[in-house]
């Protein structure tokens, strides 16, 4: 698949998170939702120029052998319900977030966005489902930053969430993210186990690096 190929088929999601909000909020004067989308479009055509092939393969088509069914499919739901939620908040005005707090959500998501790049620029078998990556030649990846947690890219996934939650300014609609938020320390828990077992080297890596998410908490 070319960069170019891929760069269009990234610029799907960011087009249909604002078609789902606005369309739900019946307006398009949302400055902070606008700024969500932007930064989701820098990041998508970033991942297409920049990322490694394989991994971009990866995550668009993966492979055999996954051991988490639950976390996508009901993960997308739950983005969907908060998407939607956040448009008729804006249109009902049920439980309006600060426009302060709003802003702050919007670097907070380009902030994660930056961390989320660096892991995947950092593993090149960063994936989007939990398996052993034996046909692409999984091994350990120590890098970038991967010597602080041994799941970064899962803790800023959880962070953009959730600053983006902020940005589209509705209280309501962060529930169905904290339902999220479990489902990818679950997820989370389960990758980490089947690492440790089944990945060569995962098991010692995981002595040194002690934390999954968070730096000397988790």
């Amino acid at each position: 698949m070319s960069r170019v190929k891929v760069a269009l088929l990234s610029l799907a999601m960011p087009t249909m998170v604002g078609g789902i909000v606005f369309l739900s909020a019946g307006r398009m004067d949302l400055p902070a939702v606008w700024g969500i989308l932007g930064v989701l479009t820098v990041f998508c055509l970033a991942t297409a120029a920049f990322a490694d092939r394989g991994m971009v393969r990866e995550r668009t088509a993966p492979g055999p052998g996954n051991r988490d069914r639950l976390t996508r499919p009901i993960g997308t739901v739950l983005l969907f319900a908060h998407w939607i939620l956040a448009g008729l908040d804006a249109r009902f005005g049920w439980s309006p977030i600060p426009g302060e707090v709003q802003f702050a959500g919007v670097i907070g998501y380009a902030g994660a966005l930056v961390f989320v790049f660096w892991a995947m620029q950092s593993n090149p078998f960063y994936s989007s489902v939990v398996r052993v990556q034996s046909d692409r030649g999984h091994h350990v990846v120590e890098a970038g930053p991967y010597r602080f947690v041994r799941h970064p890219g899962y803790t800023a996934t959880m962070l953009a969430v959730f600053a983006a939650g902020l940005a589209l300014g509705s209280w309501i609609a962060l529930i169905p993210l904290s339902v999220l938020g479990v489902l990818f320390v679950r997820r989370t828990l389960l990758e980490d186990d089947m690492l440790q077992r089944e990945l060569p080297g995962y098991a010692e890596y995981a002595l040194r690096v002690r934390s999954r998410l968070v730096a000397g908490v988790f």
